[in-house]
């Protein structure tokens, strides 16, 4: 039985490849995806590791990574929240909760809110400005379902819910994540190394309708009295920025309370350049944690495709007594504007 699930673990990660192999795309088609919310990172510990941990991710916060490791609860349910200061002064906030079922497997819920502020209103009569102000409202609801297929191959899939409002115009999409992250056995002279694949955002275009789009118009050359007419423009679908990630780490232990976890990923995207990371994460005891990672991506043309590079952070663990409590810190440096903090609360229960 247990060679049975590893094989469909494996045709599940050659089915993501093979899918996000004809999606692939190339540095001419940069920046025209859209829903780019949908690879907002949430949580700390993994921005804290610049996104190298595919292969380690686990409980409540592998929705976003990757959803196998979501099976990897440790107890019976999860919650997380945490909040992001992003560049130029967006807002972005996260929260979910997990439960696993003995048997079943675990069930998550997330929901992702960008907030962008006020801005001020323009249009065709007042290009300076209206007086009034507006705020978008862009949104990413999730469900995962994961399972541990074996005590080392675990599998799961979220289908996420995009939503984009400006103003009175809208856009709603679909987007699937699916992932699988194997471990080697402990008596194997492999211990301590797994690796993780993961396709993600794969999905129909979206397409923006709404009043704003309407304009009522008197058709030129025509009599004064001709009735007034509505027009309505039609926008250009977009597609959601697929990405193929496969990620390796391995985990070191030392005098048992000292664990030293290199993560490493390469990412594949339909919209952009290839990009590779690396982490290190250092814990004593699984109560305190030191983090750091890098992030790097270079075009065709030898040019480097990111704004973002080191990353850094920790963490630490609190036993409330029948609940834990972690809480995590992330800095992401950026190229052109402020460096982003990401402070993350996760309860375990």
């Amino acid at each position: 039985m247990k060679h049975k699930k590893a094989l469909y673990a494996l045709q599940i990660l050659l089915l993501c490849v093979s899918v996000a192999t004809v999606r692939a795309g190339n540095d001419s088609k940069r920046g025209a995806a859209g829903g780019v919310e949908v690879l907002l990172p949430v949580g700390a510990r993994g921005q804290a590791l610049a996104g190298s941990n595919l292969a380690t991710t686990s409980g409540v916060e592998a929705i976003h990574w990757n959803p196998a490791g979501v099976g990897r609860i440790n107890g019976s349910g999860e919650a997380i929240f945490s909040h992001t200061n992003y560049i130029a002064d967006i807002g972005l906030t996260y929260g979910a909760v997990a439960i696993n079922s003995e048997g079943f497997g675990a069930l998550g819920l997330s929901i992702k809110t960008v907030d962008f502020g006020d801005i001020p209103e323009t249009t065709e009569d007042f290009p300076e400005g209206t007086g009034a102000t507006f705020s978008p409202v862009f949104s990413v609801i999730g469900l995962t379902y994961s399972r541990m297929l074996t005590d080392r191959i675990a599998v799961g899939a979220t289908v996420k819910l995009v939503s984009e409002t400006i103003g009175r115009s809208s856009a709603m999409g679909v987007g699937l994540d699916a992932g699988v992250q194997y471990s080697f056995a402990p008596d194997s002279p492999l211990n301590g190394l797994k690796f993780a694949v993961a396709l993600k955002n794969l999905g129909p275009s979206m397409q923006y309708n709404g009043a704003d789009l309407e304009r009522s118009v008197t058709v030129p050359n025509t009599a004064a009295n001709s009735p007034i007419r509505q027009l309505r423009f039609n926008t250009q679908e977009f597609e959601l920025p697929s990405t193929l990630d496969l990620g390796i780490s391995y985990e070191l232990h030392l005098a048992d309370v000292n664990r030293f976890t290199v993560n490493t990923i390469f990412q594949n995207s339909n919209f952009g350049s290839d990009e590779y990371r690396g982490g290190l994460e250092y814990a004593f005891s699984e109560q305190i944690f030191l983090r750091g990672g890098y992030v790097y991506s270079v075009s065709q043309g030898n040019e480097t495709t990111t704004i973002f590079g080191m990353t850094a952070g920790a963490g630490f663990n609190l036993d409330l007594g029948g609940m834990a409590v972690r809480v995590d810190y992330a800095y992401r440096d950026t190229e052109y504007f402020l460096g982003t903090n990401t402070v993350a609360v996760q309860l375990n229960f």
